[in-house]
């Protein structure tokens, strides 16, 4: 019986992609830190449900940023990762995969911060795969982002409200 819950644990374990790092040495001022573990680029995969769902099965927008304050996007799905650039808060993109540990979206996006067809992942794609369309891509932070349905208006910003009158001479 132990046999079998061992075997059966390292096929489930074996499951999933596998990460590429390299073993290089980072610079920190003056100083080389030997054995830093450096994450390789990779990429967003589309298509992740088949062929009869969107290359893209999701959208979102950030949320929990400080006015302002863009969403940093990575290189891969690791907080040691490079930044190949950042979304503006409020931005929509699409959510394309996600890491096994669910902590890391794979997107896809526009420049202009909206759901734009011209990415080409609002339709079902063949098969899965890199994407390497026209947008750019990367991984963020699942904690940064609101999965929103589709075209979902924006949050409307409450009005002000004026207390000059209420508060009296």
């Amino acid at each position: 019986m132990r046999s079998a819950l061992l075997l059966a644990s390292l096929v489930l374990a074996s499951c999933g992609d596998p990460t590429a790092v390299t073993n290089r040495t980072a610079q920190i001022g003056d100083d080389a830190v030997a054995g830093t573990v450096t994450p390789e680029a990779r990429p967003v995969r589309i298509g992740e449900l088949g062929p009869s769902f969107r290359a893209c099965s999701a959208a979102g927008t950030t949320r929990s940023l400080k006015p302002g304050e863009p969403l940093p996007v990575r290189w891969a799905p690791f907080d040691n990762a490079r930044e190949s650039g950042s979304v503006p808060a409020g931005a929509r993109f699409f959510i394309c995969t996600r890491s096994l540990d669910q902590k890391w979206f794979g997107i896809v996006f526009d420049e202009a911060g909206t759901l734009a067809e011209r990415c080409g992942v609002a339709e079902p794609v063949t098969r899965r795969r890199d994407y390497d369309g026209p947008c750019r891509s990367g991984w963020v932070q699942s904690a940064f982002v609101k999965v929103i349905a589709g075209n979902e208006p924006a949050p409307a910003t409450p009005p002000a409200v004026d207390n000059s009158a209420a508060a009296g001479p």
